[in-house]
């Protein structure tokens, strides 16, 4: 599976954006997905994940009620809602695919090129 992010950008404290992930390859619908994201100086962190047939998703207790992850299956898409978006939600933003146990352990067996998301006061 390939992967290919985009949608990140500068955007002031509050503002939203919306980054897409488009896959070509392998099967897409055989995988959970995720996004992570990997702030300067710290760790790959996990954001959210999605079901193979997006009927149950997970967030980081951190943007929960503030991002939304959602798929479609027939376009190859994955894509994050990021609403309300703070100073610390800087970093840059990959998506992934994987098992569902493992994307929450921030593991995937394929990941796009990332993402810069800037959040400024």
């Amino acid at each position: 599976v390939q992967l290919q992010a985009s949608g990140g950008g500068l955007v002031e404290a509050g503002g939203s954006l919306r980054l897409s992930c488009v896959a070509s390859g392998r099967t897409f619908r055989g995988y959970a997905m995720g996004w992570f994201r990997q702030a300067p100086g710290k760790e790959r962190e996990f954001v959210a994940r999605i079901t193979w047939n997006g009927d149950n998703t997970d967030y980081v207790d951190s943007v929960k009620g503030r991002f939304t992850i959602s798929r479609d299956n027939i376009k190859n898409t994955v894509l994050l809602q990021m609403n309300s978006l703070k100073v610390e939600d800087t970093a840059v933003y990959y998506c992934a695919a994987g098992g569902w146990t493992t994307l929450r352990r921030a593991e995937y067996e394929y990941r796009g090129q990332g993402t810069l998301v800037t959040v400024s006061s």
